[in-house]
Parts: structure tokens; sequence; C-alpha cells
């Protein structure tokens, strides 16, 4: 029987004592970047895999939607086991494996190898990234929780926007192998410090873990990606409307299993919370405007400008730079402002951002550039700390791991969306104007997200409501 933990005992604790806290944070810091840095680091190398191991470049793109895929269709799944066996054991088990499967992706010397490497090394990311964000309330006090959702939004957001500029300083030095073997260092450090330092006493739940809504779920957000990839490249209609159909089938059953439900694998029973369903959205849409950007941008710099791979990744950088300084300020500041605001002016500075690179040239300086990617840069930033926050802080405290599940399948379904949709504008608009199409998209996708956010301000805040 799984001992259960007296909530009242965690709250006492109220968070981990310093220099305690800050050794936690450092620990779920290396994993997490570890883990979504892997998720676009490949990118800038698939020409080369592509030729080294002799396949087509649409093949080659398994290896990095392996990777996604696996993540998808378990992170709910991950994030339960983490309300039923603990939050700490399933992120150490994560960060293992990980560095297990990153030494077998380096040590790799053919392409399945390394694909189901990614596969398994996608599902070791998911254990991390399901439960990170739910630990965090054990790690820090009540009244410091959006300061450290200000540092897991700040990690996020540059791993996903520094993933080119890494995998370019390494190419420039090492082969490709070492994109993967750079993971098991940062991996052991995260687990050695993880195992003394993570937080112990976690509230867990007795209920059973629900296999069949987990192979629903697979099935359902599973199919779902892969067929939205599918239109983007242009498969067969009819084979992609019979997956359709399929996903709509198990889809239905899928919901309707957990609506019946105390504790869903899909927290239905979270999207109740006005604040909480409206949160999600709101990231749902701020991701896809971001994706819309980091994936169309490089193909401007490298194609109209003539920026070579290192050089655009450099031109990149100032947008986590920018998302460094603002995220952990929009944590304090989250504390006193409600989230809605914060929100809203964060996505309205990103809309004007994004908008203002679908006017760039072939004639546009350098410094022109950076300018308009430090303002997306700080408005993403400025909008992610307190939703973050929200997400975490208004649901349950036993519920915190399908919450930090739901957060991370927000943010997935949001940047899939995202690549489809750059993926389906450049099939569909002429080349010149492809970029500047997307980035217009991108900043739509803002705007909405400001407009979701704002809505918010007719509910009370988190901090509004504990207090």
């Amino acid at each position: 029987m799984v001992q259960t933990i007296n909530p009242t005992q965690i709250d006492e604790a109220d968070g981990l004592p310093m220099p305690r806290r800050i050794w936690a944070v450092v620990s779920v810091g290396f994993a997490l970047c570890m883990s979504v840095l892997d998720i676009n680091i490949i990118n800038v190398v698939l020409p080369t895999l592509s030729h080294d191991f002799g396949t087509s470049p649409s093949v080659t793109t398994w290896i990095i939607n392996g990777y996604q895929l696996a993540i998808v269709i378990s992170l709910l799944s991950f994030s339960s086991l983490g309300e039923i066996l603990g939050y700490r054991k399933v992120f150490l088990t994560g960060i293992g494996m990980f560095c297990i499967t990153s030494l077998i992706c380096a040590l790799s010397d053919s392409f399945w190898t390394l694909t189901i490497a990614r596969i398994f090394q996608g599902f070791s990311a998911s254990a991390i990234t399901s439960v990170n964000t739910a630990q965090l309330r054990s790690i820090y006090p009540k009244s410091k929780i959006g300061q450290g959702m200000g540092i897991n939004a700040m990690v996020i957001a540059i791993s996903a926007a520094a993933g080119p500029s890494v995998a370019s300083g390494i190419l420039s030095i090492a082969s490709w192998h070492w994109l993967f073997a750079i993971n098991v260092p940062l991996g052991i450090t995260a687990l050695v410090i993880g195992i003394k330092y993570l937080p112990r006493q976690e509230e867990r739940s007795k209920r059973k873990f629900d296999t069949i809504s987990a192979v629903a779920n697979a099935i359902t957000f599973g199919l779902l990606i892969y067929t939205l990839d599918g239109f983007a490249h242009h498969e067969k209609i009819d084979f992609l409307i019979f997956l359709l159909i399929i996903v709509a089938v198990v889809g239905t059953y899928y919901v309707r299993r957990q609506l019946s439900q105390t504790t869903p694998l899909l927290p239905l029973d979270l999207l109740k919370i006005p604040i909480f369903r409206l949160s999600i959205m709101t990231s749902i849409c701020s991701f896809i405007a971001q994706m819309s950007a980091m994936v169309s941008l490089p193909f401007f710099l490298q194609n109209t400008l003539g920026h070579s791979e290192v050089m655009t990744g450099l031109l990149l950088t100032p947008w986590p730079l920018a998302t460094l300084i603002t995220a952990p300020l929009a944590g304090y500041l989250v504390e006193r402002i409600h989230p809605g605001i914060l929100g809203s002016i964060g996505m309205g500075l990103f809309a004007i951002g994004l908008f203002s690179l679908s006017s760039l040239t072939a004639e546009s300086s350098d410094i022109s550039i950076i300018l308009r990617l430090v303002v997306c840069g700080a408005g993403f930033g400025l909008f992610q700390t307190p939703n973050n926050s929200t997400i975490i802080s208004s649901a349950p405290t036993n519920r915190s791991g399908g919450a930090s599940g739901m957060l991370g399948m927000a943010r997935l379904l949001g940047q899939t969306s995202g690549t489809t949709l750059v993926a389906l504008i450049f099939s569909f608009v002429i080349h010149d104007r492809s970029t500047s199409v997307c980035l217009i998209v991108g900043s739509v996708f803002a705007v909405l997200a400001a407009i979701i956010s704002s809505l918010r301000l007719s509910q009370p805040s988190t901090l509004e409501v504990k207090k």
C-alpha cells in the first residue's frame, strides 16, 4: 500500500529551507534544460545525418518526430504516475533513463538504432517534464511560488530557443555524436544533486493507474499529431481522413471515460476551473505564435540574408537573453499584479515584436533584427511566468501532477501546431513571402492570447484566493 502523507505536513514545511532549495532548483533546472533542449537541437544536423546514414530527408525527420511523439503520448500518463508513486521517483527515473538513452544515441552507428534510442529518450524526457512544475510546490514556499515559476519558465524558454545556437557551437568543434554525449554529464549532475536535495515529503494518491485511459490517450494524441504533420507534408488525403476518424472514435471514448472518473488522466476536472481553463488556452496560443517565428526565421536568415548556421544561431540568441531578464522579473511581479494583466501586456509586446519582424527585408540590418527579437523575448518571458504560476497554483495540491501534465501538454500542442502551420504556409505561399506570412499569423495568435489572458481579470488570482 502506498503511504499517503498528510497534506498539513507539507503545508507546515512550506517549501525547502535554504540552501537546500537552491540545490533542488539546480537539479530541476539541469534536467529540464536537457530534456527541452533535445527537442530541437538536432534540427541543424539533419542534413548531415541524412548523408551519413544514406536516408532521405523525409525519413531522417523521424529522429525528431519520434522524440516529440513519445513525449506527447506519454506526458499525461507520467504526470498521473507522479501523483500515485511520487513526483521525486518519476523525475529521478526519467533523468537516469535520459542519461542512458543519450549515451546510446551518441554511440549509434545506424539510423534505426539512433531513431529507436531517440524514441526512448523522448519517453525519458516526458517523465522529467511531466512532474517538474508539480515539484515546485514542495520546493518553494507558497509566497515564493511565482519566483519558482519564473525560473522554470526562463529555463524552458531559453532551452527551446537556444537549441540551434547550442548545436552550432558544438558542431563547430566536434561531430554530431556530441550533441547527445553532452547530456550524460549534465544528467548525472542533475541526478546526483536531485537524489540528495529534492523533496521527499509528497502527498500521494491511493488510486490505481488507469492503463486503458493511458492507451486511449496515446492513440488519440499520437494520431492527432501524426495527422497534422501528414497534412503539412501532403500525404494521401484519404489515409489522413481515415486517421481522423480513428482519432474521433477513440478520442470520444477517452473523453467519456475521463468524465466518469474523480481524478481522470486527462484532467477535465481541472478544466472546470475558469482561470485554469483560460490559462491553458492562452498557453497553447502563445506557443503557436512562438513556433511560427522560431521555425520560419532561420529560413529567412539563411536563404534571404545568406547567413551561416552559426551566425543564424547567434542572431536568434537575443530572444532567450531577453527572456532571461523578464521571466524572473515577472515571477516577482505576479505576487503583486494580477496574472491576467501581466499576461496581456506580455502577449501584446510579443505580438508587436512578431509583426515588426514580418516587415524585414533583404536590406534589413542585423541590429534591426536583434531589436525586434529582444521585444519578442521580453514579451514572451513577461507572459509565461505568471501564466504557468496560475496553472499550477489554481489546481488543488493533490492534483499538482495533472496540472503539471496539462501545462506541458499545452506547450507541446502549441509547438506542434505552430510547426505544422509553418509547414502548411511554406507549402502554399510563394517562397519570398512565406516567412512574413508566418510571422503575421504568429502575431495574430499572440493577440488572441492577450485577449484570452485579459478575460482572466474577471477571476480572482490564485494568490488572492489564498489570502
